[in-house]
């Protein structure tokens, strides 16, 4: 709340979403979340508290969604001068 009322740009991942794009099932237990943590980020184990795998995945959630999202915002732009 207070990084919207400052004007920082806040953006809300469900735990669905995030599972998803790091597991391809919105459905996943922590455990294969964490395995493919792991795994993308090419670590030797499985990062501990567990907490911070959850803040990992929720950060590549997040870079992938952004990319998707500029590229989409890229490609309407083209769409329209098109028009």
């Amino acid at each position: 709340m207070l990084a919207a009322k400052a004007g920082i740009p806040v953006v809300m991942h469900t735990p669905s979403e995030v599972k998803a794009a790091v597991t391809g099932s919105g459905r996943a237990d922590k455990k294969q979340v964490a395995q493919m943590v792991k795994r993308l980020l090419k670590l030797k184990e499985i990062p501990k508290p567990v907490d911070s795998t959850d803040a990992l995945a929720l950060a590549i959630c997040h870079h992938w969604r952004g990319v998707g999202n500029a590229r989409l915002a890229t490609a309407k732009k083209k769409a329209i001068k098109k028009r």
